[in-house]
């Protein structure tokens, strides 16, 4: 009986580890630990976090995606102009060059989930297509975190 409890305690802690540690492949890239907030109802954008890890000898560029949850999605880039902190889309992508690591995070790169069609609630999912230039598109699942989070509650992705 100790023996199956053992057994089943570590199973679960297992299963509870790669739930967290979500991480997707397409070619020699590795996408870790997709995220959003929830979203007050009426809001018509969220923004989605991840990270890029290219393990290639070739760059990729991520290109853009789609989501059943929203009309459209962007590739985004957050940074301080002139003491201003501006938001603009990236119509040629985001480049990630081979042995390189990159974070999708508020503040900086992330993707816009645009024209919302319902609310994103804390502790759902959703499903989105990433489209890369030469590794094609991969489909990623998002786990929703609560309206102010910074990262995914479990620091997933966070550091990388």
């Amino acid at each position: 009986m100790k023996f199956m409890l053992a057994f089943l305690i570590v199973g679960l802690t297992l299963a509870a580890n790669a739930v967290r540690a979500q991480e997707f492949k397409a070619g020699p890239l590795e996408i870790r630990n997709p995220w959003t907030r929830a979203t007050p109802k009426g809001a018509r954008v969220a923004g989605g976090y991840l990270t890029i890890v290219n393990r290639g000898s070739a760059a990729d560029r991520l290109i853009g995606g789609s989501a059943p949850i929203a009309g459209k999605v962007e590739i985004h880039e957050m940074k301080i102009e002139h003491g201003v902190m501006r938001m603009r889309p990236l119509s040629a992508g985001l480049e990630i060059k081979p042995g390189q690591t990159v974070e999708l995070k508020p503040g900086s790169y992330h993707l816009m989930f645009m024209d919302l069609r319902q609310p994103l609630e804390q502790g759902g999912t959703f499903k989105a297509t990433l489209m890369f230039e030469r590794a094609g598109a991969v489909e990623v699942e998002y786990r929703i975190e609560a309206i102010g989070a910074s990262r995914p509650s479990d620091g997933g992705g966070h550091g990388h």
